[in-house]
């Protein structure tokens, strides 16, 4: 499986806006912003990669001798964020903001290559489409960096001031591996995806299956 490549600009929870443009303001029911949030944690602490409120220099110990592409989520060190995508790059780890609004989560950047970026319903579905899953490459923009480099990933960017970004595999916390039933799930939706509820199975398998419908 090819992973999907995409070039947003490094920062380690320190200021900077958005490069989503903010919506015009409408009126939402706040229990569905809370309902999104609390589904959205709920699948996040079914995965096992969410390391909940470790720090950016935490999460870059933990991800420093990891191979490239590895990757975890976190709580956001920034107070206007609520989480932040660690991932070992080829110049090693570095840190993303995860934005919200109004039911849905994206990537935050600055890149002028990026001027905006695809939204989802929860981070995992989030995570999902940027390891690709099958899926082919849409619009992401991707840029070389010399492999030979070794160093500061803040000191040697991209022509437009990105780190490249390739999510391959996420980092289990050591409390939380995944158990065999959770596992036995996974395969079962990365080959039943869309019609997990016509398989032959009981109500509580099939009620298991659906209360985690993704690949990772």
């Amino acid at each position: 499986m090819v992973a999907r490549a995409m070039t947003i600009s490094h920062h380690e929870e320190q200021g900077g806006g958005s490069c989503c443009p903010n919506p015009s303001p409408q009126l939402r029911d706040p229990a569905e912003d809370l309902h999104c949030i609390t589904a959205n944690f709920h699948y996040l602490q079914t995965s096992g990669w969410y390391w909940g409120s470790i720090s950016a220099s935490e999460a870059r110990e933990a991800l420093l001798k990891k191979p490239e592409g590895t990757f975890l989520i976190r709580d956001s060190s920034h107070p206007q964020y609520m989480l932040a995508l660690s991932v070992q790059t080829r110049y090693g780890p570095t840190s993303v903001r995860i934005e919200y609004s109004k039911g849905s989560f994206w990537l935050d950047s600055i890149s002028p290559s990026l001027p905006q970026l695809q939204s989802f319903p929860d981070v995992v579905s989030l995570i999902q489409h940027y390891t690709g899953s099958g899926h082919t490459t849409q619009g992401a923009s991707s840029h070389d960096i010399h492999p030979d480099i070794k160093s500061d990933p803040s000191k040697h960017v991209a022509k437009d001031g990105g780190v490249p970004l390739k999510l391959k595999h996420p980092l289990h916390r050591p409390d939380a591996f995944p158990s065999l039933q959770h596992l036995t799930r996974l395969i079962i939706n990365r080959h039943t995806t869309d019609c997990t509820d016509l398989l032959p199975l009981p109500k509580p398998l099939l009620r298991y299956l659906q209360d985690y419908p993704f690949l990772r």
